[in-house]
């Protein structure tokens, strides 16, 4: 089994953040393989979103969560299947009620076995965490919108269509101004595309500028993204136009004839140079893969 060379993906309980009222983030502090966790809370009921890698983890997060419900009933949602945001879901059964989109349902039985092995060979410490680790099955499913009644707080849950994952959704609170975008948004790093050809190839460059650019129109006051810090609207303008500047300057080289390894090499010695800062530039080829592939004849 490789090393794994980020810190152990464990879940963080020190520096919850309250972005609104009844309203707290669990930030990920920057550690791979932990996602930001919601909570939001109505007279009667709240809602979390998204477990952590595995069990432990999410035990740790029904813990705080059921403290902090005080008696409310709790819901679960995952903005998608990947395994540091679902894979912890079966912690929560009996305890809460587990609602996501169909497409995500679809994913989850698809492709969970396969992740679930992937993710193992990453190293002992994601290893670890995925030990006993049952994929779950959602309670509730829909197709389009669900409004869900937290009490005197409407949370509305929305598949966006393929982009990141086929099962993507993101969770508005119109009420607060804040979107929980999961992996569609990440502050402070390269978009992650998780393409695997031949085994996953359903991560679409072109669909996720489409969403990017609907969900910045509407321009909420508050961004909590898979992972790094919570921000606003610019943070989806920001993944938009890297999205965009991605499939530009792949399109251009592929335009000249050029490999797609010599693509791919040029374009993250680009987008590193442009975007000194950012973490996680090994998804940058796979980016380039993606769109590549997504070029038009």
């Amino acid at each position: 089994m490789s090393d794994y060379p980020y810190a152990d993906p464990i879940v963080d309980l020190t520096d919850i953040q309250e972005v609104a009222r009844d309203l707290v983030v669990i930030p990920n502090q920057d550690v791979d393989l932990v996602p930001n966790i919601g909570l939001i809370g109505g007279t009667h009921s709240v809602l979390v979103i998204d477990t952590g890698l595995g069990p432990r983890n999410a035990e740790q997060v029904l813990k705080f969560a059921t403290e902090y419900a005080k008696g409310r009933r709790l819901y679960l949602t995952t903005t998608h299947f990947h395994p540091e945001h679902a894979f912890g879901a079966q912690v929560f059964a009996e305890q809460a009620t587990y609602l996501v989109n169909s497409a995500q349902a679809d994913d989850l039985a698809g492709k969970g076995e396969g992740y679930l092995a992937m993710f193992r060979q990453l190293g002992e410490p994601v290893a670890r965490e995925l030990n006993g680790v049952e994929l779950p099955s959602p309670d509730l499913t829909y197709d389009d919108l669900y409004e869900l009644d937290l009490g005197g707080r409407t949370v509305e849950l929305r598949p966006t269509g393929r982009a990141h994952s086929k099962g993507d959704q993101v969770i508005t609170i119109p009420d607060a101004g804040v979107m929980f975008t999961g992996d569609l948004a990440e502050a402070g790093q390269f978009a992650i595309f998780p393409w695997f050809p031949p085994y996953d190839v359903d991560v679409s460059g072109l669909r996720w500028i489409a969403v990017m650019e609907r969900l910045a129109e509407e321009a909420p006051g508050i961004v909590v993204p898979g992972h790094g810090a919570v921000g606003d609207a610019r943070l989806l303008v920001q993944v938009r136009d890297y999205l965009t500047e991605l499939r530009d300057e792949t399109w251009r080289r592929r335009d000249s004839n050029l490999s797609e390894d010599d693509t791919a090499a040029e374009v993250r010695a680009l987008m590193i140079e442009r975007h000194p800062d950012w973490r996680l530039p090994e998804w940058i080829e796979r980016g380039v893969g993606c769109l590549c592939a997504e070029r038009p004849n």
